[in-house]
């Protein structure tokens, strides 16, 4: 029978998402649908809920809870990675309470800056490993990676992994979407292109019937930055750049230099920044789960509808071969011209038979690519650090960073560092 394995399969609420669109899916009936996690009462949990789901929709897929990775991946087609390393307590406390000491402020730190950096290099090392094991029980398994940072778990899977890897976000599907609900404009109709870099992905083109809305949407932007709204980062990057980014403002505003500065505390209130904010969406969550544990597992009669997940959608379009295009995270072989082949970049790919086959795009503007690549800076030499085990390139990811170096000096950086890694321990390799 052919094999799904989802590890991290104790986030409950995105198995019921990824493994609930799986279960109704009519070219998935008969799978086996293998669920990993290293917390066993978790595991339990979403082994139960996904029983519910199959019972209440006739689903003929097998669902089995392993507590052995290596035999949860044996011979898997398929594999999902929703991991966490460290989890909110006591990881992403130190990334964001030890920078905060330095003077440096963050919103979400899950992708680059300094909470990015750190993130990287404790989740690194254990996706190396499942790499060990998929190379040994399923090699020719598609890996669909969830887990932040995208850019460069799904670059490391690929270049040092020798895993076929494809990272997925939920920024691009939204993009156009979120963009016109927030200006009041009509998408029916409408076509765009799309790419860049995981979170910082360029809406290039944006046309109804062959006429360019750009114009339009800019001048709405203009209007509705005179007064408050979530997302006045993003519209800023595009008055002043001239096109509209995948991800949200509050994961923008720590990307660049411009907007989070101690020397222009004003910039906080003006663009609407929530500062230290997924710590907060940590602690709401983490306090909704009793009740979300009602109503999924303790649930029965719990039902399904399919979700947006590309997950499913891909994996019915390899065993149909009736095509599906998503934005996927791949290595960049000569698809975008400007940007470096060791990056991993954002782009419409094409699903079928023969798997994710990604697209050419050539160059983006300029602008879009000089921007790209102050974060494709701090990504590699993130990747270098990991892999060489050297401190020093820790040091050099920071101060590549654009809005760590933005605001610290390099001795400060340095030092800031040295705790987070004595602040992390175990969670951390060595580094010479």
């Amino acid at each position: 029978m052919p094999k799904i394995t989802f590890i991290g399969a104790g986030s409950t609420v995105f198995a019921r998402n990824v493994l609930g669109d799986c279960l109704h899916t009519p070219a998935l009936q008969g799978f086996e649908i293998a669920l990993f996690d290293i917390n066993p009462e978790r595991l339990s949990e979403s082994e139960t809920m996904l029983n519910h789901i199959k019972n209440t929709c006739g689903s003929t897929s097998t669902i089995k809870a392993y507590t052995d990775r290596k035999e949860a991946l044996r011979g898997a087609k398929y594999v999902v990675n929703a991991i966490q390393v460290g989890g909110y307590d006591p990881c992403t406390i130190t990334d964001f309470e030890i920078p905060k000491k330095y003077g440096l402020r963050q919103t979400i730190a899950d992708t680059v800056g300094i909470g990015g950096i750190f993130r990287n290099l404790r989740t690194i090392p254990v996706m190396l490993d499942f790499a060990k094991d998929i190379q040994e029980v399923c090699p020719d398994a598609l890996f669909l990676n969830y887990t932040n940072p995208m850019a460069v778990l799904t670059n490391v899977m690929n270049t040092y992994g020798g895993v076929n890897t494809v990272g997925l976000c939920h920024s691009v599907q939204g993009c156009v979407s979120g963009l016109f609900d927030s200006l009041g404009m009509d998408q029916t109709g409408v076509k765009s292109k799309i790419a860049g870099i995981n979170h910082m992905a360029w809406l290039l083109e944006v046309s109804k019937d062959g006429v360019d809305l750009y114009p339009e949407i800019k001048r709405r932007a203009r209007e509705k930055q005179n007064e408050k709204h979530w997302d006045m980062v993003r519209y800023e990057m595009m008055l002043n750049f001239g096109y509209y980014i995948t991800e949200s403002s509050e994961h923008n505003a720590e990307y660049h230099p411009y907007f989070i500065k101690r020397n222009y505390p004003e910039l906080i209130d003006r663009f609407n920044i929530p500062l230290d904010e997924y710590p907060r969406r940590c602690i709401e969550q983490i306090g909704n789960w009793k009740k979300l544990k009602q109503e999924l597992v303790n649930n029965p009669e719990l039902d399904h509808k399919r979700t947006h997940e590309y997950a499913s959608y891909i994996f019915e379009a390899i065993e149909t071969n009736v095509p599906f295009k998503i934005g996927g995270n791949v290595m960049n072989t000569g698809l975008i011209t400007n940007l470096p082949k060791e990056a991993c970049v954002e782009v419409s790919c094409l699903v079928d038979r023969n798997g994710v086959t990604p697209t050419f795009v050539g160059d983006l503007p300029p602008q879009c690519a000089a921007l790209n690549r102050t974060n494709i800076n701090t990504q590699l030499l993130t990747i270098e650090a990991a892999i060489t085990g050297k401190r020093e390139h820790i040091y050099h990811a920071a101060m590549l960073d654009p809005h760590t170096g933005a605001e610290l000096s390099m001795d400060d950086i340095k030092a800031m560092c040295d705790d987070l890694i004595e602040a992390h321990g175990d969670w951390l390799p060595t580094y010479k």
